[in-house]
């Protein structure tokens, strides 16, 4: 259906005009100067002709077929002119006309008739409040767009959320050296929306890579599967817009305070393998780098140089992506040192010295992208002694056409003029003014292979005890209780097969003592309360409890700090547990957020997560890699791993608690908060122990998903 919008092979323009400056002139004239190769049909009251092309007064005049009509009446037509369409048979709209959900209450109701209407013809739409659409297939050749300049032909598609954006994206195209093979303006998004675009483009030859500038992600599911799928085939490249943290869980968790909703956004995209950008101008330089360049077959970089200076700063930023310089095989090096003078350096970088000519450019670069030790290679100049940037561009270009198998990026750090030059012609090798912007190209260009080589994981289903943990849950909202008390916390988490320390509860001395006999000194106890969350803020937790006498003390001490406070009454009792020994301290949890849903957390814990925020975040559900990825991304990892003498944790183990994690909110699915704080890593045996846990459900959707009628009753939720 998406063909009758982007492959059209004929087209009414609705709202046509011979009024300059008005977008339906504009229309008329862009589909004539990029030579439509289909019918064009211009609807207007008056008929007569415009731009050359005879004019109807209606689109049931219009005598033969219509695969879409671009709409640019008066929004108060729309519906009627939708319509109109139907009668004709049309199936694909391109509604131009703004007016509707973007100007408040009553837009947003004709914009919902708008779609139920589309619905109903089993049309597709895009827009409405767009700048249109285009298609640069020579066999196409279609721009129903209203953007200054004519589109380029390349091998992007692009969406974009913004019309504005758009076209000056569209305006800019030529200057930028990028073209576009498919291009559509999604407006208001009532029907077609990115992901409506992802997956028309995913299976389309003439689109190599995909581009999108978004404000919102209509249905993140749905994204993310599809672009998950989508990226392994061709790269996928984002600017996300809205970075601020409007929109996040307005939690009181760790969890929560850390999130946002660009923290969900960013997690998303990058489990779907899309490359996130934060800028236009980035967003173009990495699609120039993917127009040009093949996936690389690995992460080995060569640079090649006429100065020392610049070679030493390409070296610095590539180590800083991560990638690796090349170690140049030793019978490269003498095939370099046999035409390159003796003041040159056959080393990585390779330094031809200021006076290489054009044939050592060409010589040089033959010879180093011949070698099976390099994946990658960065060619810089800087002008010396007369040689001339748009020549050494040429040579580089003809050894890139004869080697077309491995990336080649150029630096030219030469005048604004150069790249003015390169616009003009036809170009098979990205150049920057910068090592570092050539850098970052390559670096994105590993991203994608590995990525693309990226297995695709598994989401386990573990055995739980989960009649123990809804009974739990169910019993809390019972008591109307959003926040489960720490013991309910740990026993959920305990019925998840998340190791947590070995305890008992207690409600009076006897009790505690008779725990701290049996688990064995030294012990930790922490109060929980039906009313009071943050147990360390008022003296609850008391820690490295080494004797029964001791024990006695700090529950009577403990007793007497909460009366003088007045929170004696929602004392639910106190746990004992065994104290383990660790000073490695790791936080998982889960936040909510309104638009993404549950984001899993992970990072460096205890009393630092705040100070040091080094957490990570994933989209729930969790495959077996992603856990994996989110425990070695974080800079603590390092001390995971043993750092310092200290025993190795157990990653697997640490791992599988997230997925249980990723279970746990998979099956409750109304878990608002979740943190524990800490996850000790043991030192005697490395595993990650839930030592404090804390869940927090949203009230309304638990009672209607345990089907509880209410959480004052006795015994409905039984």
């Amino acid at each position: 259906m998406l063909s009758k919008i982007l492959k059209p092979k004929s087209i009414a323009v609705i709202g046509a005009s011979t009024k300059p400056k008005t977008i339906g002139s504009e229309l008329m004239q862009r589909l004539r100067d990029y030579k439509f190769k289909g019918n064009i049909y211009p609807v207007n009251p008056k008929g007569g002709m415009i731009e050359g092309f005879q004019a109807y007064t209606t689109i049931e005049e219009v005598p033969g077929e219509v695969d879409l009509a671009v709409i640019v009446v008066n929004a108060k037509f729309v519906l009627d002119t939708i319509d109109q369409c139907h009668k004709k048979g049309i199936k694909g709209l391109c509604i131009i006309t703004a007016g509707f959900k973007e100007t408040g209450k009553e837009g947003a109701e004709v914009e919902r008739q708008l779609l139920a209407k589309v619905k109903e013809y089993g049309m597709r739409c895009v827009g409405p409040n767009c700048l249109g659409v285009l298609n640069t297939h020579p066999e196409v050749s279609m721009d129903a767009t209203f953007a200054e300049s004519l589109p380029v032909r390349g091998d992007i598609g692009f969406v974009s959320q913004s019309g504005a954006l758009g076209g000056g994206i569209l305006n800019i195209l030529k200057d930028l050296n990028v073209g576009f093979s498919q291009f559509v303006s999604i407006g208001n998004q009532a029907d077609v929306n990115a992901e409506t675009a992802l997956e028309y483009w995913e299976n389309d030859d003439d689109v190599k890579q995909i581009l999108l500038y978004m404000e919102s992600i209509q249905n993140p599911s749905n994204f993310r599967k599809l672009a998950t799928r989508i990226s392994k085939k061709k790269p996928i490249v984002a600017l996300k817009a809205g970075r601020s943290a409007a929109g996040a869980s307005a939690a009181s968790s760790h969890t929560g305070s850390l999130a946002g909703a660009d923290k969900a956004a960013n997690a998303l995209l990058g489990q779907s393998g899309v490359i996130r950008e934060y800028s236009l101008k980035n967003l173009f330089a990495t699609a120039k780098v993917f127009s040009n360049c093949p996936i690389p077959k690995g992460d080995r970089v060569a640079i090649i140089t006429n100065s020392g200076g610049p070679g030493i700063m390409a070296t610095d930023a590539i180590c800083e992506y991560g990638l690796q310089i090349a170690k140049i095989k030793d019978e490269t090096k003498e095939k370099l040192r046999s035409f390159l003078p003796s003041a040159a350096s056959v080393k990585n970088p390779i330094d031809m010295i200021a006076s290489a000519p054009i044939e050592h450019y060409k010589q040089t670069l033959e010879t180093v992208i011949a070698d099976d030790n390099v994946d990658m290679v960065m060619v810089i100049y800087l002008p010396f002694l007369g040689l001339k940037d748009i020549d050494v561009a040429r040579a580089v270009m003809e050894i890139k056409a004869k080697n077309p198998s491995k990336p080649v990026i150029g630096v030219f750090m030469t005048k604004s003029e150069f790249f003015s030059q390169l616009s003009d012609m036809d170009v098979n090798t990205p150049f920057f003014m910068y090592a570092e912007e050539a850098a970052e190209g390559l670096h994105r260009l590993n991203q994608q292979r590995i990525w693309q080589n990226r297995p695709e994981g598994k989401v386990p289903n573990f055995s739980v005890d989960r009649a123990k943990a809804e009974s739990i849950i169910k019993q809390s909202i019972l008591e109307n209780r959003a926040q489960l008390t720490t013991r309910e916390s740990i026993d959920v988490l305990d019925a998840y097969g998340i190791r947590v320390c070995k305890s008992g509860f207690a409600t009076n001395i006897d009790e505690v003592v008779e725990l701290g006999n049996s688990i064995g000194y030294p012990v930790v106890m922490k109060m929980t309360s039906k009313t009071t969350s943050h147990k360390t803020d008022v003296g609850g937790v008391r820690v490295n409890i080494q004797s029964e006498a001791q024990l006695r003390n700090e529950y009577n001490d403990l007793i007497e700090k909460l009366t003088e406070k007045g929170l004696i009454e929602g004392l639910e009792g106190v746990i004992i547990q065994e104290m383990v020994k660790g000073n490695r301290e790791m936080v998982c949890g889960i936040a909510t957020d309104p638009q993404y849903g549950p984001m899993m957390m992970f990072g460096l814990g205890g009393v630092f997560i705040e100070v040091m925020k080094d957490v990570t975040f994933r989209i729930a559900p969790l495959s077996d890699i992603d856990a994996l990825e989110m425990i070695k991304s974080v800079k603590a990892y390092k001390l995971l791993e043993g750092a310092r003498g200290t025993k190795p944790a157990q990653i697997e183990q640490i791992q599988e608690t997230l997925l249980r994690l990723s279970q746990l909110v998979s099956d409750y699915p109304f878990i608002d908060e979740l943190d524990i704080n800490p996850l000790l890593i043991s030192e005697s045996t490395g595993e990650g122990i839930a030592v404090d846990g804390r869940i927090k459900v949203r009230l309304e959707e638990a009672l209607d998903k345990l089907n509880c009628s209410c959480a004052c009753c006795n015994g409905c939720c039984h």
